[in-house]
Formats: structure tokens, C-alpha cells, sequence
């Protein structure tokens, strides 16, 4: 299990941005593929956006439609975080927001991933 410390969440209108932070103190922490999910009320967790390693210094990102062109998630290895960039923000992204780290399988699952941070709440008001 690896500790993950989101922060950054908050209160925001829409059209707003916010920047999510996901800190994982390993140092191993470039090899890690990172990824991003949502919980709103009600509705089952899930996948925003995702970092994954694919060796040496390449990482390739993956992002459900309804945030391309809006969320960016990007990391910076030497503080051993990953973020998540959000921009144009809309009332549906109203979530609690979670960090977490790949262990195997689809990355759009849920259950592909292991260690789990405590969640962040973003709330969008219109």
C-alpha cells in the first residue's frame, strides 16, 4: 500500500478552475502509473483521467470524454506528485475527487487500482 495525500479541492463557480494535488512519498514514484476518479452523490465511482508510465521517462494520459479539452493531469516526479487541472469547470463535476495508484488492468476500472487516497471535495456551484 502506498499513502496518498490529495489536496486542493473546494468551492468554485462554474466556468472556474481548480488544481487537484495527489502527493505519494515513495521513491519509486516515477514508475508509478497515477490515475484520477470522481464519486458524486449517488452515483458510483468513476475514472477522470490517468498517467501512466511506460518506461524510462515516457507517460501516456488517458481522460473520459466528458473532461478532454477541460482537465489536464500531469506530475512532477522530483515532489512526488501527480495533479489534476481543471478548468472550464461545470456544475456535473461536483465530486468527491480521489487520487490513486495502477496496479494491473483496465485503467477505466476502479478495481485496477490499489492504494487510494482519503478524497477531495470539489463543488461547483452554477
Amino acid at each position: 500500500q502506498v499513502q496518498l495525500v490529495e489536496s486542493g479541492g473546494g468551492l468554485v463557480q462554474a466556468g472556474g478552475s481548480l488544481r487537484l494535488s495527489c502527493a505519494a512519498p515513495r521513491p519509486t514514484f516515477s514508475r508509478y502509473s497515477m490515475g484520477w476518479f470522481r464519486q458524486a452523490p449517488g452515483k458510483e465511482r468513476e475514472f477522470v483521467a490517468a498517467i501512466m508510465w511506460s518506461g524510462g521517462s515516457t507517460y501516456i494520459t488517458y481522460y473520459t470524454d466528458s473532461v478532454k479539452g477541460r482537465f489536464t493531469i500531469s506530475r512532477d516526479n522530483a515532489k512526488n506528485t501527480v495533479y489534476l487541472q481543471m478548468n472550464s469547470l461545470k456544475p456535473e463535476d461536483t465530486a468527491v475527487y480521489y487520487c490513486a495508484v495502477h496496479s494491473s488492468g483496465s485503467i477505466y476500472e476502479r478495481g485496477s487500482f490499489g492504494s487510494w487516497g482519503q478524497g477531495t471535495q470539489v463543488t461547483v456551484s452554477s
